[in-house]
């Protein structure tokens, strides 16, 4: 097994804040899918007492937590009831004024923002720090720098593809160089097309030009469901000339970080072998 680099000594969230060790009473409220899930995982079932409508991995344990509205459209007041001691929220997915106003008496605010694949190392060490759960937390480092190290060797054999990663339509819009997603996708030797952009998730029209060299087009199943009926919608639309491969892609195997990144990059590998054969 490969080594695992040491975790750092302070607990240090995306906003640069140190956390201390929980103690007493925990209650947690997450707001954010992936890293409810990441919480299960670490076995701290028992502490979440809160969580978002979209907050729905893992399905059965989940059932028991109350919902307290979606990732930007909190219910303060719900929140409020629930009297948690800890709040985890990204910068992406949670309004700012919303998190301010929770912070206003949610003692414990944890602000996430992983951008690289690798950032979920520090993920899982600094909830595992806060929440008592190191040993677990070495585990899903373990696992994900394995795993990694698999991803980057099989990448090493294939050719680096231009791909565009659909993640809505009307207008259809992609993902940014400096995403999330796009870096997932760039562990398989897939370059996400435009290699510039004026935002994390532009727009994208689907011109001659833009379309140059692309040998891919990925429709996520998430934030926008896309659908086999979407393929045919989106081949109509494509220049003449062009002729990538269409194909729909789990979007969560893309975009949720946390434990899931460890199975993602297995699904990436695999999928990439099985809509380039």
């Amino acid at each position: 097994m490969s080594d695992v680099p040491h975790a750092q000594p302070e607990l240090t969230d995306a906003l640069g804040k140190a956390h201390e060790p929980a103690t007493g009473v925990v209650r947690i409220v997450c707001l954010v899918p992936s890293i409810t899930e990441l919480l299960f995982t670490l076995g701290l079932d028992d502490k979440v007492v809160g969580r978002t409508g979209f907050c729905v991995h893992p399905r059965g344990p989940l059932r028991r937590v109350p919902k307290v509205g979606g990732t930007k459209t909190v219910d303060v007041a719900k929140v409020r009831k629930l009297g948690p001691t800890h709040l985890i929220v990204n910068v992406d997915e949670n309004p700012r004024p919303v998190v301010e106003e929770l912070a206003a008496f949610v003692p414990h605010v944890i602000v996430t923002h992983p951008i690289e694949p690798e950032d979920n190392l520090g993920l899982y060490r600094l909830l595992g720090g806060i929440f008592d759960r190191e040993a677990r937390a070495d585990e899903l480092c373990q696992a994900f720098t394995d795993e990694l190290a698999v991803t980057r060797t099989a990448a090493a054999a294939l050719p680096r593809e231009r791909v565009l990663y659909l993640i809505w339509k009307s207008p259809w819009m992609t993902v940014a160089r400096d995403t999330y997603i796009s870096r997932m996708l760039s562990l398989v030797g897939w370059d996400t097309v435009p290699e510039h952009a004026h935002s994390r998730y532009p727009s994208v029209e689907l011109t001659p030009q833009r379309m140059e060299g692309v040998r891919h087009v990925l429709l996520s199943t998430e934030p926008y469901s896309f659908r086999e009926r979407h393929i045919a919608e989106l081949r109509s639309e494509l220049p003449l000339q062009c002729h990538p491969v269409v194909s729909l892609i789990d979007g969560g195997m893309t975009s949720w970080y946390g434990s899931r990144a460890i199975e993602g990059m297995r699904y990436l590998r695999e999928f990439r072998s099985a809509v380039s054969d």
